[in-house]
């Protein structure tokens, strides 16, 4: 059997602003961005550059307990993880265009990572994963050794 992860849903005050931040800030690329007109809302997918995964679901709150959870989506807790094939390339450029870092950067048994904040609040690790990761070789589509 062969499933895949393909939408993580973001809940976000405004469609143009959380496009905003994840093509202009985070560079990431505009999958789709659709109107549906019997739900009056649109359908609006980012995904990082080269991704083959998951893309981020912009689900703008349309319900008051909805907007509780903007920006607190996994209750104070790291939320989303971006892999990068140069840590401290994206460090340095995601910086330099102001994206807020809680943690700096740091080594761990499996990479590099720090924590930043997106547009809302919510916690994010960018993180380089060690080539001999188990998941470093899912992300490329080769087995583990």
């Amino acid at each position: 059997m062969k499933q895949a992860l393909v939408h993580v849903a973001l809940v976000v005050k405004d469609y143009d602003e959380a496009i905003d931040f994840y093509v202009n800030k985070l560079k990431f690329d505009l999958v789709e961005d659709s109107y549906q007109p019997e739900q009056d809302k649109r359908w609006v997918v980012v995904a990082p550059p080269g991704s083959k995964g998951a893309g981020l679901l912009l689900a703008k709150a349309s319900q008051p307990e909805q907007h509780d959870f903007i920006g607190n989506q996994a209750g104070g807790r790291v939320f989303l993880f971006l892999n990068t094939d140069d840590f401290w390339r994206d460090y340095h450029r995601m910086r330099a265009d102001g994206i807020h870092f809680v943690r700096e950067p740091q080594q761990q048994d499996y990479g590099t990572v720090a924590v930043f904040r997106d547009l809302y609040g919510n916690l994010w690790d960018l993180l380089q994963l060690h080539a001999d990761h188990p998941m470093a070789a899912r992300m490329t589509g080769l087995n583990p050794a």
